[in-house]
């Protein structure tokens, strides 16, 4: 089988949900390493996959796809079998739901809480911190319905979540108090092809 190409940074959340998605679903990937240090996203090769300049980019034989919400929704319809996307109305605007929290209050909580700390970005700690304190407030009360974010079995929606909320106390934002959102982290890290971000000795994270 074509391997995958993705075009990642390995400290980046957003790019390690698609490496998560690929390695769940058992596919060949093969990782191209954009140094984001060095300002490779911004160069007209790389602008040519990514108008926007970010990572993740993958291409599938051709297909070139930016953004990694729509990466995983790509993937899941591709090569799901039926899982990681539900098929029928309810069970989609679900996962939609959660998508959206990825990339809006996830986003602008744990993720720039650990931009804070592991990458020096100049944002408000405290407002950052706080702000993920009340969105993990929330994600553990309906972890307490159910087993995965949207429903009982694992979905992209999980995938999307998983690495900024497993990486947050990087960004000073504690999970301590969070029970539910600690069993699912772990219920994610035992599903089979799961793989991990490195993590970085930075905020509450200690070697």
């Amino acid at each position: 089988m074509h391997a995958i190409k993705l075009y990642n940074f390995p400290r980046s959340g957003h790019a390690h949900r698609v490496e998560l998605m690929l390695s769940l679903l058992e596919l060949p990937t093969e990782l191209i390493f954009v140094d984001l240090a060095k300002g490779a996203h911004k160069q007209p090769d790389f602008l040519a996959l990514n108008a926007f300049g970010q990572v993740p980019v993958i291409d599938d034989q051709g297909v070139v796809l930016a953004d990694s919400n729509a990466i995983l929704v790509y993937l899941a319809q591709k090569y799901g079998k039926g899982r990681w996307l539900p098929a029928d109305p309810v069970g989609t605007a679900r996962v939609q739901r959660w998508l959206s929290v990825a990339a809006g209050p996830i986003a602008f909580g744990p993720a720039i809480a650990r931009l804070i700390t592991v990458f020096g970005a100049p944002y408000n700690a405290e407002e950052v911190i706080a702000r993920s304190h009340n969105l993990l407030k929330v994600i553990d009360q309906e972890l307490s319905k159910s087993t995965y974010l949207a429903g009982n079995e694992p979905t992209i929606a999980d995938v999307a979540a998983y690495s900024y909320i497993a990486h947050a106390p990087e960004g000073n934002v504690s999970l301590a108090d969070y029970a539910n959102v600690q069993s699912w982290l772990a219920r994610v890290e035992a599903l089979p092809g799961f793989v991990g971000m490195p993590r970085t000795v930075a905020g509450l994270q200690t070697a």
